[in-house]
């Protein structure tokens, strides 16, 4: 199961409309403090990888790391502190990891 949500799909959309890029978001995994962690790039599609549509934007993720992560959902979220995406999977800690370097 691959989610976006509205803000994140208006958020990713304002930044390839300003950028000119007709791109498609890979969806990337890398080792943090606390785990496997999941973030976005820009990226070609391989024939690794599997592609989601979703809300007119086209993601791609390699078929390992989605069978390892779903359900995968991203969001975008504003606070005091700032504004970014957010993603959530099966590798994101319930309560986070106790562990300051990376905030969660």
């Amino acid at each position: 199961m691959f989610t976006v949500t509205d803000k994140a799909s208006e958020a990713i959309k304002e930044f390839l409309k300003e950028r000119d890029v007709n791109s498609a978001i890979r969806i990337t995994m890398a080792m943090g403090c606390c785990g496997p962690a999941l973030g976005m790039s820009l990226g070609e599609q391989t024939s690794e990888d599997e592609e989601f549509n979703e809300k007119g934007i086209k993601f791609i993720i390699d078929k390992e790391t989605l069978k390892q992560a779903q359900p995968i959902s991203v969001d975008f979220i504003e606070s005091a502190c700032g504004s970014g995406f957010k993603l959530t999977s099966a590798f994101t800690p319930a309560e986070g990891c106790g562990s300051s370097c990376c905030g969660c």
